[in-house]
């Protein structure tokens, strides 16, 4: 079996995208932030005291999906043509989607995935004064487009 990122000396390498042409892609993750039913309620209100929950969130997980490189030492530098973040509030706590398109020559999954993560993270940062037992649960891909590999979908 062959690694992409191992070398032949089994050394971590990143690997090289330069001949490749670069393509339209796009990524979606999506993730959870589990919080209690005060918190919910705190959040529908707008009452949490840190303040404005979901938009430090969707701020943190745009710049985060643009820093992806700098934290995956084996991610490539690319140009994140376009971030969304959405968080929704239900009665479990908040759902964070996020979607991340380029045109480059290797996808976006990971920024995708990214985006998700530290804005969720933001999440619980704002509301953990309130409620130390706040999660964070299912970080996943749900969908990806472009790219050698072609389109994905989560079943």
């Amino acid at each position: 079996m062959t690694f992409t990122h191992l070398d032949g000396a089994g050394h971590a390498r990143m690997v090289d995208v330069t001949a490749k042409q670069p393509t339209v892609r796009s990524a979606t993750a999506s993730g959870t932030v589990r919080c209690a039913p005060h918190v919910v309620a705190a959040l529908r209100a707008g009452d949490v005291p840190k303040g404005d929950v979901l938009a430090v969130a969707r701020i943190a997980g745009i710049s985060a999906a643009k820093r992806t490189a700098e934290l995956l030492p084996l991610a490539h530098v690319i140009g994140v043509h376009g971030v969304t973040v959405d968080l929704e509030i239900d009665d479990d706590g908040v759902q964070v989607t996020a979607t991340v398109r380029t045109a480059d020559r290797t996808g976006v999954e990971m920024e995708a995935l990214t985006a998700v993560s530290v804005a969720a993270l933001a999440v619980v940062d704002m509301v953990k004064g309130m409620d130390k037992g706040t999660s964070v649960a299912d970080v996943r891909l749900l969908a990806k487009t472009g790219g050698k590999s072609g389109d994905w979908h989560r079943a």
